[in-house]
Parts: structure tokens; C-alpha cells; sequence
């Protein structure tokens, strides 16, 4: 069964940082680009941060640029998400995903792990 699942969510005051992870199963995803995302309860779910199976090519939701790094690890199927300088906008319930074979669209989803910030 392909499946991926995040980790590392939780509650942390403003100012502190969380390190997030997906764990991917099932299959190798190393070829495949791999996301974040978030949503807000009644929000539209947004990008956070892709990066390309090559472990270099990143980019980033403009509101996160230096202060959220993504991150994998092809041996282990890991997916990372640093998150550092967190402020009470960034709660919401955070998603891995993988766009499989090469794909315009992400299609493999995680269930999502929660951050709770503090002010």
C-alpha cells in the first residue's frame, strides 16, 4: 500500500520551531517531486515548499522563504520540513504529498499532521 505519513506536529510557542516528516511507503518516491502543504479549518489548503527529486531544486511559498526548509532523504523515503520563526498564522493542519511518475499534480496525500503556535 503507497502511503505516506507525517509526523512531528505539535504545539509550540511563537518564536520556536518544529521539524516535520513524511514517511513514505510502498514504493521508492525518489523520482518523484515531493510537497507541503497546509490548511486552515475553513481555508482553501495552500503550497508551502516542493522540492525536486534531486534533493536541490526547491521552492517556496513566498510567505515561508527563509523560514521554512524542505528537505528529503531518498535512502530512508523521507520527506523533512524545518520550520523555524513560527507565529500563530502558521497553525493549521500540515500535508506531505508526492506528485507520482512525473505528474502535473500532486496525487498521493498524506493525512496530515497538526501545529498548534502559541502567542
Amino acid at each position: 500500500q503507497v502511503q505516506l505519513v507525517e509526523s512531528g506536529g505539535g504545539l509550540v510557542q511563537a518564536g520556536g520551531s518544529l521539524r516535520l516528516s513524511c514517511a513514505a511507503s510502498g514504493r521508492t518516491f525518489s523520482s518523484d517531486i515531493m510537497g507541503w502543504f497546509r490548511r486552515v479549518p475553513g481555508k482553501e489548503r495552500e503550497f508551502l515548499a516542493a522540492i525536486h527529486w534531486n534533493g536541490y531544486t526547491t521552492n517556496y511559498r513566498d510567505s515561508v522563504k527563509g523560514r521554512f526548509t524542505v528537505s528529503r532523504d531518498n535512502a530512508k523515503n523521507m520527506l523533512y520540513l524545518q520550520m523555524n520563526g513560527l507565529s500563530p498564522e502558521d497553525t493549521a493542519v500540515y500535508y506531505c504529498a508526492a506528485k507520482s511518475g512525473g505528474g502535473t499534480s500532486y496525487d498521493i496525500w498524506g493525512r496530515g499532521t497538526q501545529v498548534t503556535v502559541s502567542s
